[in-house]
């Protein structure tokens, strides 16, 4: 799609100025000392002509590596997987993505009807019986989650498994400070929560327990375990974090006790595109329906008994006072909810589970090569479609050479698990090929010795 830029003119600020009743840009921002006011000329480059500017911008976006030229096994909660080509054909439609919160339901139907059936796959994917209209992100779901728990248990103790994902832990730490939680951070034992230190920390000033399925290892935590721990503690909720694609072969967190259910539907439909955006989901029980952040689609019938679609509940500050609000979440990128729920349903039931499996099945087929080749495969228990392994050589380094191979190699777990250097986090997702894996595995035998 192409945008253009339409700059100010001369006129045009001219114009503006007089609006506003001053004589000149220093007028208008006299209010500013001048002593921390930019006074000379910003370090730009010179004007240039639309089509000289748009070959500079190609140029400098060709630099980039990305999934379309080079082969990924780089996962750590952003996954290279198959999109259907209908998902960006559904959200090209001015319709969908021009629109804004639906608060008119007589002319929104068709925006309301597709977040509804996200609610919808989602609920089902995960087993709880409610499901908000999307959020963000998986990590600023799983961080709202939290909050929750603190204010619906009235306690400010929240255990989080080091299993979850990095990056997530750090938003909760950064959610926590306003009601000043008490984050305690339960270790790793062989790739999965240290149900020992876990049950040791467990007490009753404990508002709740997070735990990843499958965690960042790749692992799948022993939910029904952990279960059991909590049921020990009076109102200590259950809060989960889980990849939605799993979900389409594992058993739902909803199986097992989980009062929350929090992930991202970026394996659904959404590209990597440098991290973001992405989709968050965040899925309950009927107990806590009126404490959800967000917005809940309801299903009705209207006077003539026709189907229609309303917003039934949206607790936000914009519609009640706001230190009663449940959370500030306005614009929720719903174009990424709409092409999570046209890529779930253009794979249908059968189809989700059939990619899961193949995601699965594949991971297991390059385990299978790389301790043929003799490459220490760290992780011991039952996985998803990301493991661990340990190189010889540094992460970052062999990366370097995977590059140069055409290759993007896997995540340096060194950065962040400091007992984990030269370890690599790999993920295999369904689009990957066997060649594609045994070239893979022949290049970090080749790196690695």
């Amino acid at each position: 799609m192409d945008f253009r830029y339409l700059p100010m003119t001369e006129t045009d600020k001219k114009e503006m100025l007089e609006t506003v009743g001053v004589q000149s840009t220093d007028e208008l921002f006299s209010d500013i000392p001048e002593d921390v006011r930019f006074n000379g000329e910003l370090n730009l480059k010179q004007p240039t002509s639309e089509a000289e500017l748009k070959n500079e911008l190609t140029a400098m976006a060709n630099k980039n590596t990305n999934v379309k030229q080079y082969t990924s096994f780089l996962g750590a909660g952003v996954y290279d997987h198959f999109i259907p080509s209908v998902v960006d054909h559904v959200i090209s439609r001015s319709e969908f993505y021009t629109a804004y919160t639906p608060y008119q339901p007589e002319v929104s139907q068709g925006e309301l009807q597709a977040i509804f059936e996200f609610q919808t796959m989602i609920s089902e994917l995960t087993g709880m019986p409610i499901s908000n209209s999307s959020m963000y992100d998986g990590g600023t779901a799983l961080a709202e989650a939290v909050n929750l728990s603190a204010a619906q248990t009235r306690k400010k103790k929240i255990l989080v498994s080091k299993t979850v994902h990095p990056e997530s832990r750090a938003v909760i730490e950064t959610y926590s400070k306003g009601p000043n939680l008490e984050i305690v951070e339960i270790d790793h034992n062989n790739g999965k929560t240290d149900l020992n230190q876990l049950e040791k920390e467990l007490d009753e000033d404990t508002a709740s327990v997070v735990i990843q399925y499958p965690n960042f290892f790749g692992q799948i935590e022993s939910l029904d375990k952990v279960n059991e721990l909590i049921q020990n503690q009076k109102k200590t909720m259950f809060i989960v974090s889980s990849n939605p694609l799993a979900l389409g072969y594992l058993t739902p967190p909803g199986e097992f006790g989980a009062d929350i259910v929090v992930g991202d539907t970026q394996v659904f439909g959404i590209p990597a595109q440098f991290g973001g955006p992405h989709c968050g989901y965040f899925a309950t029980t009927k107990k806590l329906m009126r404490k959800v952040p967000g917005r809940l689609i309801g299903q009705t019938t209207d006077e003539d008994g026709v189907r229609g679609f309303v917003l039934t509940l949206q607790a936000r500050e914009q519609h009640i006072r706001r230190d009663k609000a449940t959370s500030n979440i306005c614009s929720n990128q719903a174009l990424n909810a709409l092409a999570s729920s046209v890529a779930m349903s253009s794979l249908g039931k059968h189809g989700v589970k059939k990619m899961a499996v193949l995601n699965m099945q594949k991971a297991r087929y390059m385990k299978q090569r790389l301790e043929e080749s003799s490459i220490s495969v760290v992780s011991e228990g039952p996985f998803f479609n990301e493991f661990v392994i340990k190189l010889s050589n540094s992460v970052s380094a062999t990366n370097d050479k995977l590059l140069d191979k055409g290759i993007i190699g896997g995540y340096d777990l060194g950065l962040v698990y400091p007992d984990l250097e030269n370890h690599m986090l790999v993920a295999v997702t369904e689009i990957r090929t066997k060649e594609e894996i045994d070239t893979f595995v022949k290049e970090l035998g080749d790196i690695n010795g």
